[in-house]
């Protein structure tokens, strides 16, 4: 049988993280769960059916490719599942994603509803959670099986499964990529240039937990400034599209879509707290 190892990376999100382990207990687990600390939590970790690891990388700011792959490396499975911490996972979605990927080799993307704020609590079932969740308006799964995402631009990291060797292969997501932004995207762009496709699986879900989020993610835009220009210089093409435009249009770049990207000013707090998503907002 295939040895799932599922990997998920922190930083002070350990009610999301128990839910997520939570989640993994309901189903039938993985063989172990890496759980990479960004932040440098050392409070106990619950029993689980399944070997449970903490990863301790000191770092500062959120460098979530370096992240991952401390977690590929501190795996032992064949197939490895990254799940992000605000995720909990169907009782489904580690075998689910297993037969998937290992029929068809590929980066695997399973549908995630996002929830609104309060919609986790204790005793929660998965049917709940499918009626207060919302699919995401771009990405859409099928009912059943895999298919081919229609662009790479459309995988997400929040939730897939990859086979261990072809990660590897791919050389994993690029360190370069040292905050937020864009890592997920050169690792698909990187993945379809070596033949690997970014697949659609339905049937396995994830549930997205709520947290203060900000659109355009103001708070992330140094990190999102230089992880697209990075991108536009190995792909030749601008990520994150509408969040440059967002930022153009506060006159904090000057950006022309080609060539040029120049930081006029860095958001206030004010407008960071401004762009703040009310709680019923589930994205």
């Amino acid at each position: 049988m295939t040895a799932v190892s599922v990997v998920t990376i922190n930083k002070g999100r350990r009610a999301h993280l128990l839910r997520l382990l939570e989640g993994l207990s309901r189903g039938s687990g993985p063989a172990e769960c890496i759980v990479v600390e960004m932040g440098g939590d050392a409070a106990p970790l619950p029993g689980t059916g399944f070997a449970l690891r903490r990863i301790d990388l000191q770092t500062e700011g959120l460098p979530l490719a370096a992240a991952r792959n401390a977690g590929r490396a501190a795996a032992s499975g064949d197939m490895l599942v990254f799940l992000d911490v605000d995720c909990i996972p169907s009782a489904d979605l580690v075998a689910g994603f297993s037969e998937a990927a290992t029929k068809k080799d590929g980066l695997v993307c399973c549908e995630v509803r996002y929830l609104p704020a309060g919609a986790v609590a204790n005793g929660w079932t998965a049917e709940h959670l499918d009626q207060l969740g919302r699919p995401h308006p771009v990405r859409r799964f099928p009912k059943r099986g895999v298919v081919p995402a229609e662009k790479p631009g459309l995988f997400w990291s929040l939730a897939f499964a990859v086979r261990s060797a072809t990660f590897d292969r791919l050389g994993g997501f690029d360190d370069g990529f040292d905050g937020y932004g864009a890592e997920d995207t050169d690792f698909a762009f990187r993945a379809k240039a070596n033949g690997v496709p970014v697949l659609f699986a339905g049937g396995p879900r994830a549930w997205h937990q709520h947290h203060p989020s900000c659109d355009p993610p103001l708070q992330h835009f140094s990190d999102i400034i230089r992880s697209a220009r990075r991108f536009q210089a190995r792909h030749g093409i601008w990520p994150m599209e509408g969040w440059l435009e967002a930022f153009a249009e506060r006159g904090l770049i000057a950006w022309d879509r080609q060539d040029i990207l120049s930081i006029l000013r860095s958001p206030t707090s004010d407008e960071i707290a401004a762009a703040r998503l009310p709680p019923e907002r589930a994205f």
